[in-house]
């Protein structure tokens, strides 16, 4: 799996660049100059677009300014489906691609309602699943309609992150309707961990990837994955995984969010499944 200065395929595109979002709440100018840089160091490969909340269309209007290149971002819709129209429009006049759209399900919406509402979409769409018993049904609706779920797996709060039984059946739902995922918020380290500041129960971006494997072939426990904090036994199980496992895992856990993409970086390499190239922190 290691390949010196290069990114595995196990990793490409899998950290989504929410720098603008809590805990990092970068300034969107400093986090544009900054997304720019990660996407032309050598380590490009393992970010995905810039994660940018619809209503900071009108500040992206401004530091886009006069730009060439287009950036690749992901609109978050807080709002719901009916922010999606105003949204497009908007999109329309800036230097941007847009690479996916993730929107949230207001309460009360259920699965027919939000499907006919994202149906105007023109980029993909990660239907960003409640905690509640929509669950099941509106995976069960996406499933063989091109669209994908979005599954928060922290916030603020201790509550916001749901336990590895609760994560382990939205992985089991999703990957048995052939659903696409990515997560977000609360993923801020590779392995579980218990944050030694709020005390909060952290779930680990890697023990994710090795949940949907497990689940994908019925090859172990995927709460007990969830749960593992040994380093080794995570990386040693990643190793393990032949081509086609990597890729059915990622074709499963797309991306996931990130406030910051050298923190993943860093700690891939220190487990040993990267290899930064000589000259290189």
């Amino acid at each position: 799996m290691v390949d010196g200065g290069r990114i595995p395929a196990l990793f490409a595109g899998l950290c989504d660049d929410a720098a603008v979002f809590p805990p990092g709440l970068a300034p969107l100018p400093d986090a544009v100059v900054a997304h720019d840089e990660h996407v032309s160091a050598w380590y490009a490969d393992l970010v995905g677009p810039l994660v940018v909340a619809a209503s900071a269309l009108g500040d992206l209007d401004g530091v886009l300014a006069g730009r060439d290149v287009p950036l690749p971002v992901a609109l978050t819709l807080p709002g719901g489906p009916a922010q999606l129209a105003g949204v497009l429009e908007a999109v329309a006049a800036l230097p941007v691609k847009l690479d996916a759209l993730e929107i949230a399900v207001p309460d009360g919406m259920g699965p027919d309602e939000v499907l006919a509402a994202i149906s105007g979409a023109t980029a993909p769409v990660y239907v960003e699943i409640p905690r509640d018993d929509r669950r099941v049904p509106l995976l069960t609706a996406l499933s063989g309609t091109g669209h994908r779920a979005k599954f928060r797996t922290g916030g603020v709060r201790a509550e916001l992150y749901p336990d590895e039984a609760e994560l382990a059946a939205a992985v089991r739902t999703a990957v048995g309707a052939g659903v696409p995922f990515k997560a977000t918020a609360g993923l801020h380290h590779a392995l579980r961990n218990t944050d030694p500041e709020t005390g909060f129960e952290q779930h680990g971006f890697l023990n994710l990837l090795l949940a949907t494997d497990a689940v994908l072939h019925a090859d172990g426990d995927p709460g007990a994955l969830l749960a593992e904090r040994d380093g080794a036994v995570v990386a040693a199980r990643l190793r393990a995984l032949d081509a086609d496992r990597v890729a059915a895992a990622r074709a499963g856990f797309t991306s996931f969010g990130t406030c910051s993409i050298t923190d993943p970086l860093t700690e891939l390499a220190g487990l040993g499944l990267l290899e930064t190239p000589r000259g290189e922190a």
